[in-house]
């Protein structure tokens, strides 16, 4: 009996942690939501904003440069927690598209 009091304690708890783990690993890994971008041409400035999440977010601005030898200018934010806006500066070139990307 005392064997098979310890092989269903030891199976009890593999079964817990393998779901802790789980349940840890999906909750971590949330993007954010509810994410908005704006561009403000008067300050030099692309922002972004997810109002709910566990992840990070930032903007992502592709500019084409007035060369075109140049070509395209990718420009990011830093990574910021979804409640908190990530900006970065812009050049004068035209952009071409801004994105919101999560992780």
């Amino acid at each position: 009996m005392n064997a098979r009091r310890r092989a269903s304690a030891a199976c009890a708890t593999a079964l817990l942690t393998a779901a802790m783990v789980a349940g840890t690993a999906s909750s971590a890994s949330a993007a954010p939501t509810g994410c908005s971008y704006q561009v403000d041409h008067a300050t030099s400035t692309a922002s972004s904003y997810c109002a709910s999440g566990t992840g990070e977010h930032r903007v992502f601005v592709l500019q084409k440069h007035f060369d075109p030898s140049v070509g395209y200018i990718p420009i990011y934010s830093e990574w910021a927690p979804a409640g908190s806006v990530s900006s970065t500066h812009i050049t004068g070139h035209t952009i071409i598209s801004v994105q919101v990307q999560t992780r």
